[in-house]
């Protein structure tokens, strides 16, 4: 043999080791892997169906006293297992400041005294008290809060109500919402409330409590009658105010503004979906807004809609299930006159303008000064008196902190080291489970169709799972024959996955490309992650639902093939869900490969995820005894690979 041929003939030889085992054409990969297998729309039809079947029925039962009691246990279990969470227990009992500042001119027979005081022990809220010059006996007291207006407390139809508050002798406390006006702020984005349910702690509170220190510090007025105590707002104002003044008994009068409907209601229109405060974790499994409308009963309640809302929560749809929830409830009282509805037409669009206005100004007059002559409800004039957002602003502190700050400090000491220490193995898997709500459920193809290719046999299938979830998959395995096998899910879809997938099937092995779950063609057509939220509130976790379908998958081949099986992820998400499924049964797998995975859950706060990136990235409490470390502890002897794609 020639020296010169050597090398040439080394080359070849080495070319021939690292040649994939099996030809595959790589478009015959993309073409099966693109393949639809469900409608656009089954996801949401599904999670519809879903959402809504969990969502806890309304019955006031037989009579006043089952009522009460149901009223009462229902108070306590949402402010329990709902508002008060983790580290909220410690600031609902927390020492807050309220510091009082300049007082500016009003109007005629008002001025306004600027304040701000703590939700929280460094959160602090902007606010302004419209106060009445002559005050020479106890006054109303109302509390004014609204929804998304980025001008926030400035907002014109805001100040014009404080102001006509004002003029009928009332104390009227504007505050600032978080996110809005002052607070708008990356960290206090609402969906950023989300970090700090990972950690345990409810995201709510800091909502919950910016209301009732600001009830605390409007009943510490002299002047302020505690029996004449109302709340009122538009849109998430709406919000806040039916789920405040249904749990906290001072609230003797409220308002609520084109804020809110039934989670049954929201499950069937999207445009009522709520962000992370208005689907709070586990609250729609406790109580719907039907409950909360009837937690009202007795007292004075004036519920608005809009015929023409282009936002949400239009009169058409949401108000008929709360009027038919709460009217028998108060008629169980003997009280059916104190609650009101009023569906606006003029304009009818999203608002809080002066015929809905009027309306609170009525129900205020009758409730509160026993007057009900249709003139007193007349708005009072109150031409130039708006003042300019510079004009009402309010000195906060420099360092304040918000839901992503708060969530970093709660996230540096977790996952606490005694929940590895003091649980064996299945102990923590036991935990685990709990904290996905993880069920076991059952998977079978319901239908299956060949697809056309050469290179490879490649089949499309419908995946039933539970009796809720249609999963669509692509099959694919080389013409020669194989027990090796690997299941594939991607955050992107199995669309996205053809380079991994090839090199699989390259490598000798059949494959199964799922999507579960909100991933690729599972996902939910309109406001995916919206569902995702609801998903939550219902009582289930996204996570768990995405484990448990994964899980089925898994126990579906295991019943057809005792051949091992390999798990392949491609992205953060998914590569959590194989880890999970690893960590819970270790015993069905071989080797998981995840690409551009979690080092750890706390990736999540230093890149700053939200919400929408993933509802499946924030599992109530999963941080607090669990981290990526932890999982693959769990999951031994599984062979945990991590890969970083070859875009990073």
């Amino acid at each position: 043999m020639s020296c010169r041929s050597f090398p040439v003939q080394l080359l070849i030889a080495f070319a021939a080791l690292n040649a994939p085992a099996f030809g595959v054409d790589r478009d015959e990969v993309t073409s099966s892997l693109q393949h639809r297998e469900i409608d656009v729309d089954l996801p949401l039809k599904e999670v519809r169906i879903f959402t809504e079947s969990l969502v806890r029925r309304f019955s006031p039962g037989d009579s006043l006293e089952e009522w009460e009691q149901q009223n009462e246990t229902n108070r306590q279990q949402v402010l329990e297992n709902v508002v008060f969470r983790g580290e909220a227990k410690l600031w609902r009992d927390a020492e807050t400041r309220v510091e009082w500042l300049e007082r500016i001119p009003g109007g005629p027979g008002y001025s306004i005294r600027k304040l701000r005081y703590e939700a929280i022990p460094n959160v602090w809220i902007p606010a302004l008290l419209y106060e009445p010059d002559e005050l020479s006996d106890k006054a109303p007291v109302i509390l004014n809060v609204n929804g998304h207006d980025s001008k926030g407390k400035a907002a014109d139809y805001k100040q014009i109500r404080c102001i006509n508050q004002a003029k009928r002798g009332m104390l009227a406390l504007n505050v600032e919402w978080i996110g809005m006006g002052q607070l708008k702020s990356n960290g206090f984005s609402h969906y950023r409330s989300n970090q700090i349910d990972l950690c345990g702690t409810s995201g709510l509170a800091i909502h919950y409590l910016t209301l009732s220190r600001a009830v605390d510090l409007l009943l510490e007025h002299p002047r302020a009658d505690p029996e004449r105590v109302a709340v009122t707002g538009l849109s998430g104002g709406g919000w806040q105010t039916i789920f405040f003044s249904a749990l906290d008994p001072r609230i003797t009068l409220s308002n609520p503004v084109a804020g809110y409907s039934s989670y049954r209601t929201r499950a069937v229109h999207v445009s009522d979906l709520g962000d992370s405060e208005q689907t709070p974790v586990d609250l729609a499994m406790i109580a719907d807004y039907t409950h909360l409308t009837a937690m009202r009963a007795p007292r004075p309640t004036l519920l608005t809609f809009n015929a023409l809302d282009q936002c949400c929560f239009k009169a058409d749809h949401a108000l008929e299930p709360l009027q038919e929830a709460a009217l028998p409830v108060y008629e169980l009282y003997g009280q059916k006159q104190n609650l009101r509805t009023h569906v606006n037409h003029d304009p009818g669009t999203h608002n809080f303008e002066r015929e809905n206005r009027e309306q609170l100004y009525s129900m205020l007059n009758t409730h509160f000064l026993n007057d009900d002559r249709p003139e007193s409800a007349q708005e009072i004039d109150f031409e130039n008196e708006l003042k300019t957002s510079d004009e009402l602003f309010v000195p906060l502190p420099e360092q304040t902190d918000d839901f992503h700050s708060i969530a970093m400090k709660l996230q540096s000491q977790l996952p606490r080291e005694s929940a590895r220490e003091d649980f064996s193995l299945n102990e923590l898997r036991s935990k685990l489970r709990e904290l996905l709500r993880l069920e076991v459920i059952d998977a079978e193809r319901v239908q299956s169709s060949p697809l056309p290719t050469e290179s490879i046999s490649s089949t499309g299938h419908r995946i039933r799972v539970d009796h809720y979830w249609t999963l669509p998959a692509t099959e694919l395995t080389p013409h020669e024959e194989t027990e090796a096998f690997t299941i594939v899910i991607a955050d992107d879809g199995r669309a996205e996955a053809s380079e991994e997938v090839a090199k699989q099937l390259e490598a000798g092995r059949r494959v199964l490309a799922v999507d579960l779950f909100s991933h690729g063609e599972s996902t939910i057509s309109q406001r995916d992650f919206l569902y995702g939220l609801l998903v939550s509130s219902v009582g289930q976790r996204p996570l768990g639902i995405q484990v448990a379908q994964l899980l089925s998958i898994v126990e579906m081949h295991r019943e057809e093939s005792e051949s091992p099986i390999e798990l392949l992820a491609l992205g953060p998400k998914s590569g959590l869900i194989v880890l999970l499924a690893a960590a819970l049964h270790p015993e069905y797998f071989d080797r998981v490969e995840i690409v551009d995975g979690f080092s750890s859950l706390k990736e999540i706060f230093t890149r700053d995820l939200q919400i929408p990136d993933g509802p499946e990235l924030f599992c109530f409490g999963l941080l607090e005894s669990f981290d990526i470390p932890v999982f693959r502890e769990m999951a031994e002897p599984v062979n945990i690979v991590n890969k970083r794609s070859s875009a990073d």
